[in-house]
């Protein structure tokens, strides 16, 4: 079974975080079947026999780079099957292409404090949130000034949680490579 491990700011070889060949080391080391970097931008696929398997590995690779290269950023782990099943829902169709800076996914922990209602935009109107499921905020972003809005910000903020996001065309692109072929 894949899993996707969606890491909060960990950019490959930066400070305080592991290099390719760590990152991946860390998954296999701490039981992983496979274990493959995807981008630079903390995101890796891996696979194990299931959900609690997934779980413990991830917990096993985090404290194995936290003593290696001092990370301390939580992660997050979808199935990939789960993210084919978003990407087929097309969260983000009612979007002009071109109307806004960036599709935005963030990733909620498993346990978070929801807000007694969710607001449908930042103050500044440069993050809007499109859909929200138990674990998952699709939003977009808009640049208003200088910088473009930021999702992860505008939700770490309202829910006092850490989250982590990902541009859409990311998960679109790994559940392109990672994901189970569709039989005809």
């Amino acid at each position: 079974m894949k899993h996707a491990a969606f890491f909060r700011n960990l950019n490959l070889g930066r400070a305080n975080c592991p290099t390719r060949a760590q990152f991946e080391a860390a998954f296999l080391s701490a039981g992983a079947e496979t274990a493959s970097s995807f981008l630079t931008n903390g995101t890796l696929v891996f696979s194990a026999k299931s959900n609690a398997k997934a779980n413990r590995v991830l917990t096993l690779a985090c404290r194995a780079m936290l003593t290696e290269c001092g990370l301390k950023e939580p992660a997050y782990v979808r199935q990939v099957d789960a993210l084919a099943d978003l990407v087929e829902r097309r969260p983000f169709k009612s979007v002009t292409p071109g109307s806004v800076y960036a599709c935005c996914v963030s990733f909620l922990p498993a346990a978070y404090a929801a807000p007694p209602k969710w607001p449908r935009s930042s103050a500044r109107g440069d993050v809007e949130i499109l859909s929200i499921t138990d674990t998952e905020v699709f939003s977009v972003s808009r640049q208003l000034g200088k910088s473009p809005g930021s999702p992860n910000a505008f939700l770490e903020k309202l829910l006092g949680s850490p989250v982590t996001t990902r541009n859409w065309n990311t998960v679109v692109r790994l559940v392109e490579k990672h994901g189970d072929p569709l039989e005809e």
